[in-house]
């Protein structure tokens, strides 16, 4: 990823407004931004919500730094008299609005989709939200780990024994975000070929059902409720995490190509002619006993002579790294995962870089991630027109 520069991209020329908060939204924003598009976030003079959640760096809460760079901020209180007339025409200069507030908020703030068109014929709005703009639970809030409960993930994650076990990251809320930049993205294609705008609604709840994959069609298709697997693979063995001498690693040698593999590996041919383990369903039948063997073997080697005799042989595995080992592999630093942003008063800021990686434009780090109001006079003044007097007089007033 390229990290400074002009404002290049696929989307340059796209001027997005950025009314959403937290994760989910923010980050669509920030991917449309790192693409190209200029990208006006407006906020509460206060900051948004998540600006008041830590850890901090330099008194900035880390939210910031994960999904606001490529953005203008600007502050705005919208209970001021003149906050809407503001917001009124901030959606006509934009091509793509992004909120995520509960449906029927933005028409409670007299911004609703109808008043966005009449400001705008071919504006986009990209509306994320908990459950979707319709159906009985449209109205209800939602956060990342009510998605991953209500939409039955929660259900199928952690040991079989255990209870259903969260996702460690925000796996809705990412999975949501990169959903309402892809539905902006063609919107936008599609207002290029016939001129029109139009609503793009995102649930979160509609995105974790979708990522259900196998376990969904097995129940809808064939009846099938899985059970919960912990690091077992749901349809295949041996594949599990094993205790090597100094650390777990991961081993997936569930095919018929793998496991013949694994078990000349191991010196274990006996396995590999062994009847009760030519097919999956076999292999399925009696993974306790083959993971027990190989428990054995991994047990008494260290992570890295597991890796080359498994390298050598094609059988792929993984050493379950610590977010410090990963962030530090010659991997991540060959595929330019980690980069920095210059920010004037914080200095250097290091971020996870976007993960898509395109050979003729690029998604490039044009603007560190912005304070509250950091872009006040470039909005106010440079975007809308208005006067010094009038920004200073709204800044007076606390407007801004």
């Amino acid at each position: 990823m390229e990290t400074a520069g002009e404002a290049t991209g696929p989307l340059e020329g796209v001027k997005v407004l950025d009314l959403s908060r937290f994760i989910a939204g923010p980050l669509c924003a920030q991917i449309l931004g790192d693409f190209g598009a200029e990208v006006v976030k407006v906020e509460r003079p206060t900051g948004e919500d998540s600006r008041h959640h830590g850890p901090y760096w330099q008194g900035e809460s880390i939210y910031m730094f994960l999904y606001h760079r490529n953005k203008h901020a600007a502050s705005l209180d919208t209970r001021h008299p003149e906050a809407l007339g503001i917001l009124e025409d901030l959606v006509r200069w934009a091509d793509v609005v992004i909120e995520n507030y509960r449906p029927g908020t933005m028409e409670a703030m007299g911004l609703g989709y109808e008043r966005m068109r009449a400001l705008n014929e071919d504006v986009i709005l990209v509306s994320i939200s908990g459950f979707g703009q319709t159906g009985p639970d449209s109205r209800r809030a939602l956060f990342d780990a009510i998605s991953q409960a209500s939409s039955g993930l929660m259900s199928v994650t952690g040991e079989p024994d255990g209870k259903p076990t969260l996702s460690g990251t925000y796996i809705a809320d990412y999975t949501t975000g990169y959903q309402g930049a892809i539905g902006a993205m063609a919107a936008l294609a599609h207002r290029e070929r016939t001129g029109e705008g139009q609503l793009v609604d995102v649930a979160s709840y509609d995105t974790m059902f979708s990522a259900l994959g196998t376990r969904l069609i097995a129940e809808l298709m064939l009846g099938l409720e899985l059970p919960r697997s912990g690091s077992r693979d749901l349809l295949t063995a041996p594949v599990n995490v094993y205790e090597a001498a100094d650390g777990p690693i991961y081993i997936q040698a569930g095919t018929a190509s793998l496991f013949p593999r694994l078990c000349a590996v191991m010196g274990r041919q006996d396995l590999a002619d062994d009847e009760r383990f030519r097919t999956v369903e076999g292999r399925l039948a009696q993974q306790e006993h083959l993971e027990s063997v190989i428990q054995s073997w991994a047990g008494t080697r260290t992570c890295a002579e597991i890796a080359t005799a498994l390298d050598h042989a094609g059988v792929p595995y993984a050493k379950v790294a610590s977010i410090a080992e990963v962030a530090a592999s010659p991997q991540i630093a060959a595929r330019g995962m980690i980069v920095e942003a210059e920010h004037p008063e914080l200095g250097t800021i290091r971020m996870p870089a976007n993960p898509i990686h395109m050979e003729k434009s690029p998604p490039t780090i044009r603007k560190a991630p912005p304070r509250v109001g950091e872009d006040n006079d470039h909005v106010y003044r440079g975007i809308l027109g208005m006067s010094a007097d009038d920004v200073e007089r709204l800044r007076a007033e606390g407007a801004i």
